[in-house]
């Protein structure tokens, strides 16, 4: 889901930008200074988890837990996602920091709309909630890396779709891990899967 330096053409990496920029902004005035430490431990837990690839046919997956993410935080997931893909283009050269604009806004509006999924919901079908929130997240994220792909160079477009084809089954892992992960905070900590009144 992220996307290496030099790949992507300065139209977009400027688009990208831009969107990161309002993003951060919404997602930050949006953050109460209490919400700080549920904010920084999802940050370090999409630090991690995306650190792990596993090879699938012409590409590599990770988990990415953007679903979590925007169940969890909600706008605020934006600004830990950039700091987290920050700390990866900085420390691992993973992804980079040109195209930091394009993987914040990717992956910032796929755990939006996790988190949207989720809480159109009804709270009975919280679990189903949760499962189609890290399902989406997980497609959307895919489809907007892809739709930057493409506008970037139309000889990535078979790339695009391999790319698209082999996050499908890490859609459905998400989706099962957003689940216990939901079961799991509904029992020990309600409040960080709480919906809003």
């Amino acid at each position: 889901m992220h996307i290496s330096e030099g790949v992507l053409s300065p139209p977009v990496l400027a688009a990208g930008w831009a969107l990161a920029a309002g993003g951060l902004a919404i997602g930050l005035k949006k953050t109460p200074v209490e919400k700080l430490p549920e904010t920084a431990l999802v940050s370090a837990v999409l630090f991690l988890a995306s650190l792990v690839h596993v090879p699938l046919g012409p590409a590599s997956i990770h988990l990415t837990l953007l679903g979590i993410a925007g169940i969890m935080l909600g706008w605020s997931a934006v600004p830990a996602l950039f700091i987290a893909l920050f700390l990866q283009g900085l420390l691992f050269q993973f992804g980079g920091l040109l195209s930091l604009g394009v993987n914040t806004a990717s992956m910032g509006s796929a755990a939006l709309c996790g988190g949207l999924v989720f809480r159109i919901i009804p709270e009975k079908l919280r679990l189903i909630g949760a499962f189609l929130g890290g399902f989406t997240a997980v497609l959307a994220g895919t489809a907007l890396v892809v739709t930057s792909l493409f506008f970037s160079d139309n000889a990535l477009q078979t790339t695009a779709a391999l790319l698209f084809a082999a996050n499908v089954p890490l859609a459905a892992v998400e989706g099962l891990i957003s689940c216990f992960i939901v079961a799991f905070l509904s029992k020990v900590k309600p409040d960080y899967v709480s919906r809003p009144a």
